[in-house]
Order: structure tokens, then sequence, then C-alpha cells
């Protein structure tokens, strides 16, 4: 730890940033053999799906391609959805694990294996997650780690090879206008199911953001002035975490003032404060 400030042990809801957290049990999920791989159908546990969502995956949910609740199939289209978040996190808790969300996500051979001090909670509604800000930062650090944590690989290295990329292709159409057919009648994890951004093609992958070029920024990475490697967990409310592995640096904070998501800006205040914190550290071997 190199720098903090405000009070570390204060739990709040990370909101958006919680994505990947469901994201690194689900790899959790595939080392215990609860799920046989990402790519596995939804309808494998249950769901009695639309005719057109029958070939969803947790890829596509993990990728905001799923098409729940819009009119594509899935991989048709990107959507920020927040009605199949519901349903991942659904699966995820009622049908992969079977189990408190509490207890699954602290369990001493998953996220509890970084020793969190203050333990992830859950929201009764929709499961959101609360964390402290010093157990968010041991997570963004296994993160940039590739599953490694106090010299010892908790998950695979080739999990986060193959997943911890953008994975949605920059030329795929974005949703068409439409009503939300929330058919499941799950409910939400929060917004829509077309909502906060539309500049995922190209650079969203696994929930996380990185630093690529883009459908609206084709000749601009996300953050035009910030190392390549950079990605991160977005939060609404200023609950973010960014990740720059050649650096071996994370930088977490929550009811912080990141600024908005604009891909391609170096205007943006996202920019200016990732191009700071990367001329504020030196290297560290990882």
């Amino acid at each position: 730890m190199v720098k903090t400030w405000g009070p570390q042990d204060t739990k709040g809801d990370i909101f958006s940033s919680a994505k990947p957290v469901l994201g690194t049990l689900l790899m959790f999920a595939l080392q215990e053999g609860k799920v046989k791989s990402i790519d596995q159908p939804l309808r494998d546990f249950g769901w009695e799906l639309k005719p057109k969502d029958q070939d969803m995956t947790f890829r596509h949910l993990t990728t905001m391609t799923s098409g729940y609740a819009r009119p594509e199939r899935p991989g048709e289209a990107w959507s920020y959805n927040d009605f199949a978040i519901q349903l991942y996190q659904k699966t995820l808790f009622d049908r992969v694990f079977r189990a408190d969300p509490t207890e699954v996500a602290n369990h001493p051979s998953r996220l509890g294996a970084l020793g969190l001090e203050d333990g992830l909670s859950f929201r009764n509604k929709n499961r959101r997650i609360s964390a402290s800000v010093r157990d968010f930062a041991r997570i963004a650090w296994f993160w940039l780690n590739d599953g490694k944590w106090d010299g010892r690989q908790v998950l695979p290295q080739s999990y986060f090879s193959e997943l911890a990329r953008s994975q949605v292709p920059k030329d795929l159409p974005l949703t068409r206008p439409a009503e939300t057919d929330d058919y499941l009648k799950i409910g939400s994890y929060g917004g829509g199911s077309d909502h906060f951004s539309q500049c995922g093609p190209g650079i969203y992958g696994f929930n996380w953001w990185f630093n690529r070029t883009g459908r609206d920024h084709p000749d601009r990475r996300t953050w035009p002035d910030a190392p390549e490697d950079t990605f991160m967990a977005v939060g609404a409310k200023g609950n973010s975490a960014a990740m720059i592995p050649s650096l071996g640096a994370v930088l977490v904070a929550e009811d912080a003032q990141w600024g908005d998501l604009v891909g391609g800006s170096d205007q943006s205040k996202m920019n200016q404060l990732l191009k700071a914190f990367a001329a504020a550290v030196s290297p560290t071997p990882r």
C-alpha cells in the first residue's frame, strides 16, 4: 500500500464494479467444476428461456451481448443490460453455487483467500455488492496479478489470459430501440436493459473496460494518455478501480470523482486522472 485517504473500513455499494467480482466468482465455479465452461448455455441451469435466447451462455452475460430482455438473439448486439446481470447473479448464486452469496464470496477457498478485512456484503433485493475500499483494492490487486495472491496462484492464470481482454467486436451493432422484455420476471441489478453507455463494442469484456480503440473512437484508445494495458472496473457514484499491469499498480476509490466514461477523449476527467496516476508511479515487478 503506497497511499491511502479517507476511511478504509467503511463499506459501501460498489455499484457496477461488482460485475467483474461476479466474473471472478464464475472463475471459481469453473475451477471447482460447477460450470463446464464460460460457453455453457444458461438453459442447462433450468431457465425457461424464449426460443431466441436458447443459445445464451455465460460469455454473453459477461460481455453484455446476451440479448436477454432485448429484441436480438445472443451475440447479435451490444447493450449495457442490468436485467441480464440480474439473470447472471441469480444463475451464479441460486443455480451454480446454490448457497448464500455472502458465504460463497467470502469462503476461504475463494475471495476469502485474499485476507479480506471487512468482507463482502450483498444487498437483499438484487445481491449488489458492498465492500470497503481496502477490500476492493485487494480484489483489484488480485485481478492485476492474474489470480495470484501472496505468491500462490489462487485461480489459474490462463483464465485471466483468456478473459481479461476486450471480447466485444468493434463492429458489433448496438441493440435496437425496444421496451424491456423481462419475461422471467427477475427484475434489474439496478439500471435498464440498455443504459449507461453505448461505447462497449471494441473495449468491453468480462465486465471490465479496456484501453482499446472502439466503435465510437476507432482511431483513439479509450483513455489516450493512459498506458495501453490499463483496464477498469467502472461503477456509478465514483466506485471504480483502475489496474495498470505494466506499472504493477492499482488505483481504487469509492464515492469519488472519476468523471464520466467517455471513450477516446483526452479531455475527459477519467483520462486525466489515469494519466496523472501513471505519471506518479514507477514500474513495480509483479
